[in-house]
């Protein structure tokens, strides 16, 4: 065989080994590229699944919180369905026995004008029959008599009416005039309806709202439990961390105070419990008072005071007047009364202890008939010997005729207390203060260009610069002005925010 043949061949099989190296080196690249991509797949497949099992029980979760909300809402709107059914069929029992008493009453009425019309049968019978006797006798009609009488009276009957009725007439007037002064008088004093919110409500911090739901209790019986044990209305609403206690009895609030605190230090929140912590609130109320009697008496220098009476100086502590604070009140005059009778030369013990006494009817006015002093005289008169001492008590006020010098002491220092500058209401300091705060506060905002407060600080107006402010501008003003008196001031009630925007044509015709 030739060279170039040899050289021929050698070059083909090269060729044919380099082919069968490259088909064999891309199968084995193209299987790790496989099984890389495979892999990868595993792993993103792997990925995805855990992914999706956490976004699974993401939602489970999520469920199963709307439902609970959702079941908590249902819960709470079925309660206060029963609650008002239960007001519905209560109030629908009471007018049923309403309506059977007006049926009763009724009937009863029916027989009574049965028997007055057969009464006044025989009663007509027998004036008819009278008047026939008189006329038999007097030889004239009854209707000539009668007119023969008329006429004869009838002049001096309508001098003497004329008279008559001048005279009372003034005298009613006068009457009148001071029955309703003493009315108005009396009614302020046992009233105070400057400070009603704060004498027949208190409130109680809670340290989470889930403490609500636990003083309600399954269906509302611990709350119903609370309420029956205390006498009060417990007010559980949007107010967060909080529950108002309504009652006019200051006592009764007192001592639900006092036992809601404890079942909240406590924790244990069932009807039982309540029962139990009520009496042991209403014991811990009682030696509060006896404490509060025992220091008033101690501070003015009392000696032998009958317990009774200084438990009740120490039920003062839960009374005000006029927003004065009734036991307070009654030290100071206390202490005015003795000074009083160091200046005359009277007995100065004697004029503390009426001084101290003389509101003492206040403590159970509401469930006493009759003016305070009165009933401060008749509670003392029961335990205490000395009747110069109760006759000051029933004199202070004017009920009495006044005829004893310490009488006169005692209505003076009330009339000092009283009176004086800061004791009852507000100070005119402090109701200055109250309105410079509120204009403060309305031109502290640019573009404000004066505020004023009137109606005693319940309403402020403010001017605001035309050019600075517009239409829009001014409703914005205004509730800004509303949202920063909220944050910053105290005050009663609610306060009125006016922005008036004003701008004028001027133009002269000549």
């Amino acid at each position: 065989m030739s060279l170039p043949v040899v050289y021929f061949v050698v070059v083909g099989l090269v060729f044919l080994l380099s082919l069968l190296l490259g088909y064999f080196a891309r199968q084995i690249l193209a299987n790790q590229q496989l099984r890389r991509a495979q892999n990868e797949a595993k792993n993103l497949l792997e990925e995805a699944s855990a992914a999706h099992e956490d976004m699974l029980q993401k939602a489970r979760e999520e469920a199963i919180k709307v439902r609970a909300a959702a079941e908590a809402d249902s819960r709470e709107r079925r309660f206060e369905l029963q609650r008002l059914e239960r007001r519905f069929n209560q109030k629908e029992e009471k007018l049923e026995r309403k309506l059977e008493g007006l049926d009763r009453r009724e009937h009863g009425l029916i027989n009574r004008e049965k028997e007055l019309d057969a009464v006044r049968t025989q009663l007509e019978d027998i004036r008819s029959k009278q008047l026939q006797r008189l006329e038999a006798i007097s030889g004239i009609s009854s209707e000539e008599a009668k007119q023969e009488l008329l006429h004869a009276l009838e002049e001096e009957i309508h001098e003497e009416a004329s008279r008559r009725v001048r005279e009372w007439e003034s005298s009613m007037r006068e009457e009148i005039d001071e029955k309703a002064r003493d009315v108005l008088a009396t009614s302020i004093q046992r009233c105070a309806t400057d400070v009603v919110s704060e004498t027949t409500v208190s409130v109680v911090p809670l340290p989470s709202d889930e403490m609500k739901g636990r003083l309600i209790g399954r269906e509302g019986r611990n709350i119903r439990a609370l309420e029956q044990a205390t006498g009060v209305d417990l007010i559980i609403d949007d107010t967060p961390e909080a529950v108002t206690i309504s009652s006019f009895d200051p006592l009764r609030r007192e001592v639900t105070r006092v036992a809601l605190n404890n079942l909240i230090l406590d924790g244990r929140i069932h009807p039982a419990r309540i029962e139990e912590v009520v009496e042991k609130a209403k014991a811990e109320v009682e030696t509060a008072i006896r404490n509060e009697g025992e220091h008033a008496v101690r501070d003015v220098g009392i000696i032998g005071l009958h317990p009774e009476l200084i438990k009740l100086l120490g039920r003062l502590k839960f009374r005000s007047s006029y927003g004065q604070n009734v036991l307070t009140h009654s030290l100071e005059v206390a202490y005015l009364s003795g000074m009083l009778a160091s200046e005359i030369g009277a007995d100065v013990a004697i004029a503390k202890k009426a001084g101290l006494l003389h509101d003492i009817g206040k403590a159970v006015d509401h469930q006493v008939e009759g003016p305070h002093a009165q009933i401060g005289a008749d509670l003392v008169k029961q335990w205490d010997k000395s009747a110069i001492v109760v006759q000051a008590i029933a004199e202070h006020h004017g009920e009495a005729t006044t005829t004893s010098s310490l009488g006169f002491i005692v209505a003076t220092a009330d009339a000092i207390s009283g009176s004086r500058l800061g004791a009852r209401r507000e100070s005119l300091e402090q109701y200055l203060k109250r309105i410079e705060a509120l204009e403060s506060v309305a031109v502290s905002f640019p573009g404000v260009d004066k505020a004023f407060a009137i109606q005693a600080g319940r309403e402020v107006r403010i001017l605001v610069k035309p050019e600075q402010i517009d239409d829009l501008g001014a409703m914005r003003l205004a509730r800004d002005i509303v949202k920063k008196i909220e944050d910053t001031l105290a005050y009663p009630g609610q306060i009125k925010v006016t922005v008036m925007r004003e701008t004028r044509a001027v133009d002269y015709a000549k």
